[in-house]
Order: C-alpha cells, then structure tokens, then sequence
C-alpha cells in the first residue's frame, strides 16, 4: 500500500456500505453459480469441468483419469471454490438416475437411487460422454468467445458451442439471492424435433411446440398426472409445476391374493427415504388400506405393496399411497435462465428454443467465418507452392545463388511473405511431380469447399437449413434407443377415486340371480349349478350375473329407462330375495331387460321392439336417483327390447317378421339420449332379437346344445333400415341368437 493510503479512513454510512456489497454478491450468485445459461443450460462449475476434461483429453474415446485430477484442475484453474462442491457437481452429472443424458461417464461408485454417497474422488474415475462432446463441438474452431480466468495465467469459454440442447434436455435447479430456477428433464429427440418446427414455422404458437415436445421426460420414468391445459399455460408463462406418479402394476396370486409392484419412483426421489416415510406412516396409521412394503430391487426398482385386505380395490389403494407419501410428487417449472445479454429472467419455451437456436446460428457464422479464413491461407500457400512448379529452375536458381533469396522471389514472381516463406522452407522431396498432382488436388477441392461456405454466409435460409440438418443428426444420433427413447410415460390427470365407505370395504366375489318375474337376490360365490336354483310357484330363472359386492350395476328396463343398483344392496339369502322394483323404483308392468356390470368406455346397443335403437356410452347409463334415467324414448304400445354391448363391427337383426338384416355398426349413431333411428324397416311384427359381433369371426346362434357359426353373410349384409332376408336353414324358429 502506498504511503499516501496509510492510515486513510473514510467516512460511509453502513445502510450504503451494506447494500453496495450485498448487491455486489447478489449479482455474483446469480450469474456465476446458480443460474444456467440459456445458450448451453451450464452454470459455471458444469462449464468448468467439461472444458478442464476437455483440455485433459478425456474424450469418450480415451481412457479414464482419476477424478480427483480431474477437480484438481477445475479448482486451480478455473474455479476457486471448495473441491467438494466441484466433485459433487461432476458426481451428479454422472448419475444416470440424476441426468437424464449423462455429461460424465464415471467408472466407480457414484452413489444410487438410495441416496447413498459416492465413494471419494481418490477411488472414482472418469471421462466425457458423446453428449458432452457435441457440447463442445467447435470450440477449437472460434465458436465462442474466450475470457480470462480468475488468476489471469489461463483463458476459459464464456459458453460452450452447445450444440446439444442441454438446457431443456438434462434441466436444471439452483436457487441464487432472491431468485431460482427450476427445469425438469426433456427428450432430446423431442426438444429437438420442437426446434426443427421453429425454424420452419418462427410464428408457430407454444401449443404447436407441444405436440413435437409433450412433456417432461424423467431419467427415473414414471407417468406424468397432469393436465394438458397446465402444461400448456406451464410452457407458454415459464411458471407451473408437473405431477408425477409412479409405474405400477398389479400382481396376481394364489387363492385371490394380489400385491402392487413399482418399478419406477418420481424423479429425485431417494428409495430408501421413501420406504422410511411409508414405513413411517403405517406406523401412524395414517395408510390403513396398505398391509406391508418391502424392497425387493436389484439394478432394476421393484417396491411391493401388499394390501391389508385382498378385497381392496388397487386403485383406491394407490390413490391413499399416492395422496400421502413421495410415489406421488410434483416438479415445479421455473425457466429463470441467464439469456445471451447474461441478463437473468423468466422465458416461455418459445423463448428459450428460439434463444438456443440463435446461439447455434452465431456458432455457425463464426465457425463458418473460422475455417474460411484457413481456407484462405491455405489457398494462398498451394498457389506458391504452384508456382515453383510452373518456375522450377529459376526458384532453385534463386535459393543457390541470391544472399537474400526471399526478397529476391517475392520480386521475381510477385508472391506474398507468406507463399515465400512457405517456398523456401519446403523439403526437397516435394518437388516430385507426384506432389504437384497432390497440391493441384487439394487446391480444387478447398476452392470447391471455400465456394460452399462463402454461399453458406451470404444466405440466411442456407444457414438454417444447415442448422435443421444438425438437428436432424442429434434426433438420430441420441433420439432413439437406449438413451433416447421416451422413459416417461404420458398420462393424464387423474379421475376422482371414491373413498366413500363401500370403497374400503373387502372386494367379494358373488352372483346376483334374476328371476322371470323380477325377484331379485344374491348368493356368495359361483353358482355352480342353475337347475338347483329355487323360485317361487311358477317362477323361473331369467339371468345370472357374476360380479363383485363392490360394483355398481346398471338395470335396463323395458320402460326404456336404465337404474343403478348397488351390488352390496341386493338382498342375500335362501329366501326369494326381493321385487326388483322395489329396489330400482320400477311400475309393476316393467321388466328387466338387460342386467349388468358396465365397462367403461364400451358403448351399448339400445333398441325398441319396434326396430329403432342408438348407441349409448356406458357412463350415460348410470342414474344418481332412484327413479332412473330415460334413455330410449318410446311411443304408446313401445317397449324397450335390448341393451347389450357393442364389441364388434357389424349386427345382425332378426324381426318377426323371420327377416334377418346384418349391416356395420358405425351405421348406428351415438347418443345419450333419443328415439333413435329404424334399424331394420318391417312390415308386420317388430324386432324379436339382435346381436353385435365381428364378421371376421362369423355371426353365431345357438341351437340347443350346439353353436352354429356362419361366415358367408353376404346375403345378407346391406344397410341399415333395410327389410332383410330369410334367415339361413336351421336358424332357430324361435327367432333368437
């Protein structure tokens, strides 16, 4: 310190002293340590290890290096921090279960999905992926610009060529002073894809984007439980969240019993935390429905969830494990990114693809820009070299006799410095005529390639076509396979799940019996004979319908309105059981016409006796009230004949007529509710009887004991409201499939 300075003091209030250097370390936190670079998706340490790597040759081609050398290098050279800190950056972006396409390919022990901590950078060795050398592509080549490091004795890249798009592929998280960012992982292949739209289409919309980009991919899997519209309004503000669940399956065992497998956990989800907390929880009696949970991983993840009960619906148990512990869990989104400016704020994903896109096309400019010039000198050394070819005797004259032989043939042949210094410092070898053919070749073929680029720079739409063909090489190098396929599975926000008392009660198999005159009753089990079954005085067996004490069945009555009866609500007993309307709310005149449990998202055939019908989904045949749900209007004297379902592409119609109709399904309309429209056109009688099925199988009835099928329905088949044909020989007279 100079004599003048010493013992200076100068006066500074502390509210200004405090400020000025909070916001000096503010302004450093957030550019150079938490938040990423939109250009390559790298903070600084990520950067700084890659590019010490790189200049330590750890290509993916070479061997590993120890990665305490490694850290050694990035802390002394480019990043003077804690040499953890370096290390557990460079750990996670080895962990395939933490970046979803490593940068590092490791060779040790680097932690796993447990949360268990890798082994020290002493035993740990390590080298670049193939990802992280199309990040560094063209650095060599003046893609990016260069600053000096902290200590000045070396110089480190500003950003990296990027030309894999790491920022949305591989995410990021970091919480700086007074703002974080928050990016979940992504299909390379689909980001790509998205980007390769852009270019086409620059005015194109976020939801454009996302039908080339859906959605986060986790490197752990899962499904994604959300909605389109929040993904949507995630994308296009920069801000949202994502919920994910995890994969699961049931597994079925001996004696009904059955178990839930996981085999894949939310993304940053410890294993063993997670087990904890579940563990945790039973013990607090806070998962009633859950019986047990045990770890039955390998290299694979394998969670088996026993129920306490094997009567429990799986999905109401998963639903309350979904609820109340990490298998179900959210990412939020927060694209705060550091834009080319170095400028920090929040971007939509057009913003960020288009931002990435800019960086690739200066990339190119420059590199293009680079080789030209080499391109240049090169040309400018070959047309020397020609010229000694063309003036051999005189050039060997020259270097023989002249004291200052380079003046003398710059003079001579009006060369440049360069092409005389590259003359005199060529080996007599080279004047083989052989070599002259060499020289002329190369020059053809750098004049060719200087022609390409100088048309590469001077158009626009030549530049980023290149940049789509770049794109297209990423999509194929890393879009598919192994690495690339989609691991995350795409689903949507999930239904309500009933918790209602019914649904915590254990799932039991029964059979709920119908009599002709609509008594109705339940038995536990199977029914192993009908003929045993016993009915009132001239009463008999109309239907049997096997089913579970937990499902809600629909009734279909001749009135032409559907009932839902619960399962649990049928009377059980050796008794005749109960009048069915007094369970469905039925008149005394209406019968049952069709008895089941619903599908859902099959669709039913609903029709008259008069031959008019529709198809009606199975989720608008459930009634709240107990006076049930018109759905097939009818006239005076109409009843309501049918309601089954609609699994094949064709029916088959037989009147009373003894006119038999086939024609394809999707001639019958879809409705909720109706009249209906004529199925088969008859001039006495009505409909008798009406079956859907699949013509590849052939159309089947049954005849006593055996089961006739017929394939060649030609003669019948025509278009809906059509009269029909006689039925084939042996068609049962009484006119019933």
């Amino acid at each position: 310190m100079p004599d003048d300075f010493a013992g200076h003091i100068e006066d500074t209030a502390l509210r200004d002293a405090l400020s000025e250097r909070y916001l000096a370390y503010a302004l450093s936190t957030i550019m150079s340590r938490s938040l990423p670079d939109v250009r390559d998706g790298l903070k600084p340490v990520h950067r700084r290890l890659i590019y010490a790597m790189h200049q330590l040759r750890l290509d993916p081609t070479a061997g590993f290096k120890k990665c305490a050398r490694v850290v050694g290098d990035v802390m002394g050279k480019y990043h003077p921090h804690g040499d953890q800190s370096i290390y557990d950056a460079m750990v996670r972006m080895a962990q395939e279960f933490a970046a979803r396409y490593p940068l590092v390919e490791g060779q040790g022990n680097f932690g796993n999905i447990d949360g268990d901590n890798p082994a020290a950078m002493r035993y740990t060795e390590a080298r670049l992926t193939t990802v992280a050398s199309a990040m560094l592509a063209g650095i060599d080549e003046d893609a990016v610009d260069f600053r000096p490091t902290y200590d000045g004795e070396e110089s480190e890249p500003i950003v990296l060529p990027g030309a894999f798009p790491n920022l949305l592929a591989n995410g990021a998280a970091g919480i700086a002073v007074g703002m974080a960012t928050s990016i979940p992982p992504h299909n390379a292949g689909e980001v790509c894809a998205a980007a390769m739209h852009l270019i086409a289409n620059p005015d194109a919309t976020t939801a454009d984007l996302l039908v080339h980009m859906p959605g986060p991919d986790f490197p752990t899997g899962g499904i994604l439980a959300e909605d389109q519209a929040a993904i949507l309004n995630a994308y296009e503000t920069g801000r949202g969240g994502f919920r994910v669940r995890s994969k699961w399956e049931v597994e079925k065992g001996k004696h009904g019993t059955w178990q839930i497998v996981v085999t894949e956990i939310p993304y940053q989800v410890q294993k063993a935390k997670l087990i904890e907390n579940v563990a945790a929880l039973m013990e607090e009696k806070k998962l009633p429905l859950l019986g047990d949970i045990r770890d039955e991983s390998s290299d694979t993840i394998r969670l088996v969830l026993e129920p306490k009960t094997r009567g429990i619906e799986p999905e109401v148990l998963m639903e309350t494990v979904f609820r109340g512990t990490a298998l179900e869990s959210r990412f939020s989104l927060n694209m705060n990114v550091l834009d080319a400016t170095r400028t920090p704020r929040v971007m939509s994903l057009k913003e960020v693809l288009r931002a990435w896109l800019d960086h690739r096309h200066e990339v190119l400019v420059r590199r293009s820009k680079h080789r030209l010039s080499a391109i240049d000198r090169r040309i400018e050394v070959l047309e020397g070299y020609l010229l000694v070819y063309l003036n051999l005797d005189e050039v060997i004259r020259i270097i023989r006799e002249e004291d200052e032989p380079k003046p003398s043939l710059i003079a001579a042949f009006s060369l440049t410095d360069t092409q005389a210094e590259a003359i005199l410092n060529m080996r007599l070898r080279s004047l083989r005529r052989l070599e002259e053919m060499e020289i002329r070749k190369e020059h053809d073929k750098l004049t060719k390639e200087r022609k390409g680029l100088l048309a590469l720079l001077d158009n626009e739409k030549t530049r980023w076509k290149t940049i789509s063909s770049e794109l297209a090489d990423i999509v194929k190098k890393f879009g598919a396979g192994p690495l690339g396929d989609r691991r995350t599975e795409l689903g949507a926000a999930p239904a309500p799940v009933d918790f209602s008392f019914e649904s915590l009660v254990e799932r039991e198999a029964i059979t709920v019996i119908l009599s002709d005159k609509g008594w109705v009753r339940a038995v536990k089990g199977a029914v192993a004979d009908p003929n045993e079954l016993k009915f009132k005085e001239g009463d008999k067996l109309r239907m049997l319908l096997p089913c579970h004490n937990t499902d809600r069945l629909v009734l279909f009555a001749s009135n032409g309105k559907s009932y839902t009866l619960k399962a649990a609500d049928v009377p059980r007993g050796r008794g005749d059981g109960q009048a069915l309307r007094l369970l469905a709310d039925m008149a005394n005149e209406d019968e049952a016409v069709a008895l089941f449990v619903p599908v859902e998202g099959v669709r039913y055939l609903v029709a008259s006796d008069s031959g008019r019908g529709f198809l009606v989904p199975a989720a608008e045949l459930g009634a709240e009230k107990r006076t049930g749900k018109q759905i097939l209007n009818l006239k005076p004297g109409e009843q309501a004949a049918f309601c089954v379902p609609a699994d094949g592409d064709h029916v088959a119609l037989i009147g009373e007529n003894r006119r038999m109709l086939v024609f394809p399904l999707d001639q019958i309309p879809e409705m909720t509710r109706g009249a209906g429209v004529i199925l088969q056109r008859y001039k006495d009688g009505g409909l008798s009887d009406a079956k859907v099925f699949r013509i590849a199988e052939g159309l089947t009835w049954r005849l006593g004991d055996r089961t006739r099928t017929e394939t060649d329905l030609r003669e019948w088949l025509g278009d809906r409201a059509q009269a029909g044909r006689m039925p084939p020989n042996g068609f049962p007279r009484g006119l019933k499939f």
